[in-house]
């Protein structure tokens, strides 16, 4: 299936990625869940995230706080506070700053309680996007402050593509550790 265009689309691959998401976790052996995340040999890796997320703890911490950026920017704009996705000091440019003020906000946080915070802000997410329709989610210009683009891509970002991005990370891990 291609990026989602539609509702329905758009709650069904949230949906499977991240049933497929907690499949993948589930499957982890003792040895995946404790061995650190290190992808330092893997020169195609090179992105932030490579170096900032070492446990899986991380990751789900990750999609947590970009569910609340999400869930914070809808309702706060449908109540009539305008507001930007990111918010400030951050923007598109910078915000792999924020990611990594997230990721130390975390460092407390259990295995447990993030697998428990981001299945609650899952729910919320997909509860949010029914309340829109197919044309308020993905039809530009039906609210000003999307910008350009459409609700639905937010939504989209947010829940299918994101899962996908935990998952290649968690895939890598394993076999890392299956090389070890």
């Amino acid at each position: 299936m291609g990026r989602p265009t539609t509702k329905t689309d758009l709650l069904t691959a949230a949906t499977t990625n991240y049933e497929k998401l907690n499949k993948l976790i589930s499957g982890m052996t003792e040895k995946e869940l404790s061995t650190p995340f290190d992808f330092s040999d893997d020169e195609k890796k090179k992105e932030a995230h490579w170096k900032r997320d070492i446990n899986l703890r991380d990751v789900l911490v990750h999609l947590y706080e970009w569910h609340q950026l999400l869930l914070d920017w809808v309702h706060s704009n449908q109540n009539g506070d305008k507001k930007p996705f990111i918010p400030a000091p951050y923007n598109w440019r910078n915000y792999g700053s924020m990611n990594i003020e997230f990721w130390k906000k975390h460092q407390n946080t259990s295995l447990e309680d993030a697998k428990i915070m981001l299945e609650k802000s899952h729910n919320e997410i997909l509860k949010l996007a029914g309340t829109f329709s197919n044309e308020e989610l993905f039809s530009k210009d039906v609210y000003e402050w999307v910008g350009g683009s459409t609700l639905g891509s937010y939504f989209v970002s947010n829940t299918s593509s994101h899962y996908n991005w935990a998952m290649k990370k968690l895939k890598a891990h394993k076999r890392n550790c299956a090389n070890k």
